[in-house]
């Protein structure tokens, strides 16, 4: 099976949600929970997620996950990796009580395909125009690997790659941790929307992408950055890049602070 067909049966499954001036859509990606361990990379920047979450929550944002919010590939067990992180899905617990919550799955997380509550992707629709529909999903589609082989390459994380990252080795395979993996997962999407007259958002490479003008591609980036998380707001009928990072005053009492790294973008809505 093709990239196109793969991305083109997950949109035809896609749930529809509504698309307003007035909706407050917040995407997120690449988290990674894991189990506490030195490999869990979401630990370094939970803090920055719960005070990003807070705020969408009390700005009456929608949440929706693109996918990899479990890094279920190094570990086996969900329950393990919820209980670690048991202030985090309480928060999203909250968005869920509120029906603000929605879940995709990635590649690291495909096996939450058998939960109900996880989606392969989502459209997000504007009734007036329904040619101007934002496309949502994790992007591993663009990977035989990462999609249809997904059994084999989780093999090689669980068991090769990730005892090797221990040591300073990288997974050549990883879209996310390799520059060329990265390019023509990126350029294998970007192809996809631009063919097909689609606004694609997704995560799966880390890497955030808003131009300033017109295009076809987006990517939320990752919540496992060094020093930051990334994600896309969409409010007012526009799109802004923002990052969630640690700043200090001059006093030096630390905070959490939102800078803006690109847009907004209007929408043609």
């Amino acid at each position: 099976m093709s990239i196109t067909s793969r991305l083109n049966r997950a949109f035809s499954q896609a749930t529809v949600l509504p698309l307003t001036k007035c909706s407050r859509y917040v995407l997120v990606s690449d988290c990674h929970r894991g189990a506490g361990t030195s490999s869990d990379n979401f630990l370094k920047n939970q803090h920055l997620y719960y005070a990003a979450l807070e705020h969408y929550y009390r700005g009456g944002f929608t949440y929706i996950e693109l996918g990899d919010g479990e890094e279920l590939w190094e570990n086996r067990k969900l329950r393990t990796i919820t209980e670690i992180h048991e202030d985090a899905y309480c928060l999203l617990a909250r968005f869920e009580a509120q029906d603000r919550l929605h879940l995709l799955y990635g590649n690291h997380n495909i096996v939450q395909k058998r939960n109900p509550s996880y989606k392969e992707a989502l459209i997000l629709r504007p009734e007036s125009s329904p040619e101007n529909s934002l496309y949502l999903t994790h992007g591993h589609q663009a990977s035989l690997l990462n999609s249809t082989l997904w059994p084999l390459a989780r093999f090689l994380v669980r068991y090769l790659w990730n005892p090797l990252e221990s040591l300073g080795f990288l997974d050549p395979t990883s879209a996310a941790k390799n520059y060329e993996v990265k390019e023509k997962c990126e350029e294998a999407l970007r192809s996809w929307a631009e063919t097909q007259h689609h606004i694609l958002v997704t995560g799966h490479t880390h890497r955030p992408v808003l131009p300033e003008g017109p295009a076809y591609y987006y990517n939320t980036g990752s919540c496992v950055h060094p020093r930051c998380i990334t994600c896309i707001e969409l409010e007012r009928g526009e799109l802004t890049l923002v990052k969630w990072v640690m700043n200090a005053r001059l006093d030096r009492v630390l905070y959490v602070a939102r800078n803006i790294i690109s847009g907004p973008v209007k929408l043609p809505i």
